[in-house]
């Protein structure tokens, strides 16, 4: 490469779109090992954006596919950002899908892509493979956290959940369901003969270089197997406690509980509310390389670099309870339970609290007063209940309103009223309108609400006297505790949700 055809490195790269034309000559794994993409800048002049502009045996061969062509120079980083997201869009998945609907399906069991594969890289497979890949791509592309295949009478319904919310991606004939779950199947390395029993398993994909987890779940219906896929974003696990929502006097009481030698934590919620991220986020920050941390969990979602990490196993018997027992045999610090479900397991995580363990632990209770009288329904002593719990944190997710389209608004008294906020409608508020954005909903992303109860000595009492939990909730509110419906108010307040949404996710209280 001659001196003059070498550039500075640009300062923005906004002005620069890649050359459509030319993506599908040039694979994704050449253009990412090389470090290479066409693009075309503000007056259409060809320009091969380059990571290694001194490998001229490369950049002869593009010019050869491109013609003349202007190089500039950028970092790895940027040049392997642009080629995932130009790729990205070159894969559109409503094209794939159409043409994953045409034509005859013949199922290639050995076409299976493989463990490392890039799905990217995978363009001209059969039509059942193109048609599942897409679904996978578009799932992943529009933020989906499942993907339902769901067989019907006379079609095939697929419907992707967004934000909490399933939506309807796409409908086909009947007689395309069973190539689609047996190629599901095959991915998932699942028994593509057995249609009578629910199975699971799991994927793992590449998807313009990032590592996809995806946990696959077939159980038989009556028109035939149902398959569920669970997409397990692995961002979700960088996130700490200061980035899920938490207000800063309530991340502050999070991180005091945290800091206790011994005693439960418990986080409760619905399915769906964010548990598994708040558990992580907590036991990253709880995580400083001197301590014996130890998980049981069903699934084991992720994996966290140096924490043991344990899978419950009903078929040998390998339950919540009875890995409970063997952890407390491994010299731990911290434990953390994926659920308590029964009062073995609550038995024996109050007992490791009380012989100086911190454990955490999730319930499913609307609110956290509800999770101490679970524990005293469940045949737990109050005196130990009252002796072991530190903290319960209640949380729900609401949607996020889309910063790209949402308008201003002003509630109704009425509405003020009914998520706790006194007087009359004051300041400024948004609600959601709708965009390509957001596919049209108004919102893009959740964030967490909590309600935090520290037990204290007086919530002690009332456990001992086996108080009801809107007692239990009433001492807490009076002495400060935010409940859930307030902490969504206040997320209405800075704009960033709506009072309809809030109400959706608060609705039982």
């Amino acid at each position: 490469m001659s001196p003059d055809a070498r550039k500075e490195m640009p300062s923005d790269f906004a002005a620069l779109s890649p050359e459509v034309d030319l993506l599908g000559k040039i694979p994704i794994g050449y253009a990412r090992k090389h470090l290479l993409l066409p693009c075309r800048d503000a007056d259409g002049t060809l320009v091969i954006l380059s990571g290694r502009p001194d490998s001229s045996c490369e950049l002869d061969e593009i010019r050869f596919l491109a013609g003349p062509a202007r190089i500039l120079a950028a970092p790895g980083e940027v040049i392997l950002g642009k080629i995932d997201a130009a790729y990205e869009r070159h894969h559109a998945p409503e094209r794939e899908i159409a043409e994953g609907l045409s034509g005859e399906w013949d199922l290639d069991v050995e076409a299976a892509i493989e463990e490392t594969r890039d799905l990217l890289e995978s363009p001209d497979e059969g039509p059942v493979i193109k048609f599942v890949h897409s679904l996978i791509f578009r799932a992943i592309r529009e933020r989906s956290s499942d993907i339902h295949v769901e067989p019907f009478e006379k079609e095939l319904v697929v419907r992707n959940r967004i934000d909490g919310i399933l939506y309807p991606m796409v409908t086909a004939p009947r007689k395309w369901h069973a190539p689609v779950v047996s190629r599901i199947k095959v991915m998932a390395n699942l028994d593509i003969g057995e249609r009578r029993l629910p199975q699971d398993g799991r994927i793992r994909i590449r998807l313009g270089g990032k590592e996809i987890d995806i946990r696959v779940s077939v159980v038989p219906t009556g028109f035939g197997e149902r398959a569920v896929l669970r997409i397990l974003d692995r961002s979700n696990l960088q996130l700490g406690l200061e980035d899920i929502g938490l207000a800063p006097k309530d991340l502050a009481s999070v991180q005091r509980l945290l800091g206790r030698p011994n005693g439960i934590l418990l986080v409760t919620g619905p399915t769906g509310s964010g548990k598994t991220t708040t558990l992580y986020g907590a036991l990253r920050r709880l995580d400083s390389g001197t301590k014996n941390i130890i998980t049981i969990e069903d699934p084991v979602e992720y994996q966290i670099q140096g924490i043991g990490q344990i899978q419950v196993n009903p078929k040998i018997h390998l339950t919540f309870a009875g890995g409970l027992r063997s952890i407390l045999r491994q010299d731990p610090d911290i434990i953390m339970v994926g659920e308590i479900r029964d009062a073995e397991t609550a038995e024996i995580a109050i007992q490791a609290s009380l012989t100086g363990h911190l454990v955490l632990s999730t319930l499913h209770t609307n609110d956290s007063a509800s999770a101490v009288t679970r524990l005293v329904d469940m045949g737990i002593e109050p005196f130990l209940v009252a002796s072991s719990l530190s903290g319960v944190i209640a949380q729900r997710l609401v949607r996020k309103l889309c910063p790209a389209c949402r308008v201003p608004y002003v509630p109704s008294p009425a509405q003020w009223r009914e998520i706790g906020l006194p007087g009359e409608p004051a300041g400024q508020f948004f609600s959601a309108k709708g965009c390509p954005s957001c596919m049209n909903t108004g919102y893009r992303g959740r964030v967490g609400i909590f309600e935090i109860l520290i037990v204290e000595e007086r919530i002690r009492s009332m456990i001992l006297e086996r108080a009801d939990s809107e007692g239990i909730k009433t001492l807490a509110a009076s002495q400060g505790m935010r409940t859930i419906l307030a902490a969504g108010a206040e997320k209405v307040r800075a704009g960033i949700s709506s009072v309809e949404e809030v109400l959706r996710v608060t609705q039982e209280e």
